[in-house]
């Protein structure tokens, strides 16, 4: 199965690029470029949904605390 679902040979690819061509023109690189910026945000998104989802996941640790003398006010070891 192609990527796209219809597009299954590069004579259809290459009909879609012409009429992309023709629609857009002169603004095509700058369509591409926001195209593109919105997909590097949507992988930030994703990333981040992840890294939340891990850190939620995580059993979180207890800071280890030392036992401190009353009269001197010194760590014990």
């Amino acid at each position: 199965m192609s990527l796209f679902g219809f597009l299954t040979n590069p004579m259809e690819l290459m009909v879609v690029a012409l009429i992309a061509l023709l629609f857009f023109g002169n603004r095509l690189p700058s369509v591409m470029r926001s195209l593109g910026r919105g997909v590097v945000e949507f992988k930030k998104g994703v990333a981040g949904i992840e890294d939340e989802v891990e850190n939620a996941a995580a059993p979180k640790k207890q800071p280890e605390q030392k036992a401190v003398d009353g009269e001197t006010g010194e760590a014990k070891v």
